[in-house]
């Protein structure tokens, strides 16, 4: 599938990843089968953030995750839309994490999935808001946190994207 991704430094420097296509509309509702549907390309690539240099890989578990977890599940409006507008940029988002921390697993249910316990990761993504003539107003900036699991294989895969908050307005650079 054909995504329309880029990466910009705001005017602080820090990194962001732009969702050029708003693919996953919808004023009340997201349709997160398609979601899934759409993730299910990445199972498989593996991508290193740029700041650890750790390999991120994508598994199988992903989709489903992605689209049917209690946080999403949780979700509407706009902070719907974004996470699954996000999903097109999630091999970027991965790229440019930072801040990675640990959290041991406490889930029994995660024994070996997650064995070797959690990581969380900060990463930025922005949307952009058209007008009436599909022309972009301005973008929308979130912050969100990156979960990967340290599985039993001793691999690190995502497993989540949770904690979308939208940001204060900090234009990227032209």
């Amino acid at each position: 599938m054909e995504r329309n991704i880029s990466v910009v430094r705001d005017v602080n420097g820090n990194q962001i990843v732009v969702v050029n296509d708003i693919r996953f509309k919808g004023k009340r509702n997201i349709n997160w089968n398609e979601v899934e549907q759409y993730l299910k390309q990445y199972i498989g690539e593996f991508i290193e953030i740029a700041e650890s240099k750790e390999i991120i890989y994508i598994g199988s578990d992903l989709p489903d995750e992605y689209s049917g977890s209690n946080y999403t599940a949780g979700l509407k409006g706009a902070l719907a839309k974004a996470k699954a507008n996000a999903a097109q940029g999630l091999p970027e988002m991965v790229e440019i994490a930072q801040n990675g921390r640990f959290q041991k697993n406490l889930k029994k249910k995660h024994d070996k999935n997650a064995k070797y316990g959690w990581y969380r990761y900060d990463s930025r993504f922005a949307i952009p808001i058209f007008d009436e003539n599909n022309d972009v107003l301005r973008y929308n900036m979130f912050h969100a946190e990156l979960v990967i699991r340290h599985s039993e294989d001793g691999k690190f895969y995502l497993y989540d994207v949770i904690n979308i908050k939208k940001e204060a307005s900090t234009p990227p650079e032209q």
